[in-house]
């Protein structure tokens, strides 16, 4: 993305680079695109950085001989113990046994194991609930650098005493992650910030780290079928890319203006994103414009606040779908850490470590996919999966969508016993590997961020008619964007684009009479499932116990 060098005039009272950027109307210092010095010379290093993931994740014969012993011992111990303790239990007990060793040994292992197990946090509906319920206390628990040892970090990247710059930093941060811990601070001028400060030494053990798991990966395809299935080596890959970016804060300061522009480009002026200093900038240090306002999940304070949070729904889901459609970019891990709402009731968006950067191929492939969604066009569907990643270039169409039994009637789930859901699932697990299927890494970070989405419409908006909501997204797109994507999807131009709910409905298990269906009648719908697979392993472990 080429920004425009310059900021043009902005209406009288706001600040003149909310013209090119979704900023507050009045920031404590001005975005000036040509003038951020630090910016200088970062399309090389963004080019330099990416051209050197393939050496750092390829298949290895042998194993890196550095920190391999520790990480087998952690890793090692902790499925040796749980196949000694708790495989036979079976179920829900031997999920949750090995996802609590795992945890434990992530964080033996520290920052580069920490960070995985972050993603799998905030991974809803991809990863098991169990496995992602444990690895939120990566996220909420990770221990903060001494006070001594974030004070040396800064001193070096200021290249100057911290007192000639700030007149205030707190000891005791914000927040604690793997790769770096958030203060809040002052300026000498009086202004709030808070400053991102890279853990020390980070850089080199993420870097013996991904060697490890780039031997391993390709161990996993074939022994588990849903480990072929989601893709290690592209897991590896993607974590290789999203971690090493990470360790740049110039380059998440670049992904915070990006999406600020994007979104400005958008006229979606429901999201406010952070200003980056304009001068204190560096590899490990970042700061920033200090937000306030009401976490996610305080749904009573919003609503205290007259905060109508189905709007903030909405908003959310549009932005996030806009920017992927029609720009290829989008903040790429949406959790409840990463963004609040403003008094405004804008969304403010934080960390942009993550930042999903579709090609244009890759992004032609999910506009014609969802577009092919909303009209339930099923071989558009499937031949927009093969071109992200999905199948096989050679993949036949026909074929998929015969075998995975695409065009028959929806399967209500609520109406299989356990056991019929269960070999139903294995029955589309075995194709899709028989398929040569796989979760392409673009796709996984679209997915997770739906399924924090989905997770978002549950606490803030649980009576909100999915079927409703669908069909008014999809007509904003016809609105507002139908003649581009028209033309660049290379269909025929039409003004008619009312949406077929019908793919829609039976992705639910329903069929097309189901005139509405809230959230909460669908969480009820999947609490059914759920109990059913409960049952199930209850009684199974009766058995085992009776013999």
């Amino acid at each position: 993305m080429e920004p425009e060098p310059t900021n043009p005039s902005p209406p009288a009272g706001v600040a003149r680079d909310t013209v090119i950027g979704v900023f507050t109307d009045d920031g404590p210092w001005e975005i000036v695109l040509d003038r951020l010095e630090w910016r200088q010379g970062l399309a090389g290093v963004r080019a330099r950085l990416h051209a050197a993931l393939p050496a750092l994740t390829r298949a290895r014969i042998l194993p890196p001989g550095r920190r391999l012993g520790t990480t087998v011992q952690h890793l090692g111990g902790a499925l040796g113990l749980w196949y000694a303790k708790e495989r036979r239990a079976g179920g829900p007990t031997s999920i949750a046994g090995i996802s609590r060793r795992l945890r434990v040994a992530a964080e033996h292992l520290g920052p580069t194991y920490i960070k995985l197990g972050q993603i799998i946090a905030s991974g809803d509906g991809i990863f098991p609930a169990e496995l992602v319920a444990e690895f939120k206390w990566c996220r909420d628990e990770v221990p903060a650098e001494p006070w001594p040892v974030v004070e040396r970090v800064l001193v070096e990247e200021l290249g100057r005493p911290i007192h000639s710059v700030f007149a205030s930093v707190e000891r005791k941060p914000r927040a604690a992650a793997s790769i770096a811990q958030v203060h809040s601070a002052t300026l000498r001028d009086g202004t709030p910030v808070v400053i991102k400060v890279q853990r020390p030494s980070v850089a080199t053990r993420v870097r013996q780290d991904l060697s490890i798991m780039a031997w391993l990966a390709p161990h996993l395809v074939g022994r588990i079928p849903v480990a072929a299935l989601a893709n290690p080596p592209a897991l590896v890959e993607l974590f290789a890319e999203t971690i090493m970016e990470e360790l740049d804060f110039r380059l998440e300061a670049e992904n915070m203006l990006d999406i600020a522009m994007t979104f400005a480009k958008l006229d979606q002026r429901a999201f406010v994103v952070p200003r980056p200093h304009p001068t204190l900038v560096t590899r490990r240090m970042l700061v920033m414009e200090r937000l306030d306002g009401f976490k996610f999940s305080d749904v009573e304070g919003m609503h205290a606040a007259g905060i109508d949070t189905e709007e903030i729904v909405r908003a959310g889901m549009i932005g996030f779908l806009e920017g992927c459609m029609m720009h290829g970019i989008f903040h790429g891990d949406l959790h409840g850490g990463n963004l609040f709402v403003l008094p405004s009731g804008k969304i403010a968006l934080l960390d942009f470590g993550i930042t999903g950067r579709l090609t244009e191929a890759k992004r032609l492939a999910l506009l014609s996919f969802l577009v092919a969604a909303s009209n339930a066009d099923i071989p558009s569907q499937v031949a927009a999966l093969r071109d992200l990643g999905a199948f096989p270039d050679d993949t036949d169409v026909r074929s998929v969508i015969d075998q995975l039994g695409l065009d028959r009637p929806p399967i209500d789930p609520t109406q299989l016993t356990a056991d019929e859901l269960v070999a139903e699932m294995q029955r589309s697990v075995k194709t899709l590997l028989a398929l040569g299927a796989k979760l392409p890494k673009e796709l996984m970070l679209f997915v997770k961020n739906l399924m924090f989405l989905d997770g978002s419409i549950a606490t803030l908006a649980p009576d909100l008619d999915l079927f409703t909501e669908v069909e008014s997204i999809a007509l904003m797109f016809a609105t507002k964007h139908g003649e581009q994507i028209m033309a660049q999807l290379g269909l025929e131009q039409t003004a008619d684009w009312t949406p077929d709910l019908s793919g829609v409905k039976a992705s639910f298990g329903l069929d097309e009479s189901t005139e509405h269906l809230t959230h909460r009648e669908l969480q009820e719908r999947r609490a059914q499932v759920r109990e059913k697979f409960e049952d199930r392993d209850r009684q199974r472990t009766s058995r085992r116990t009776r013999r």
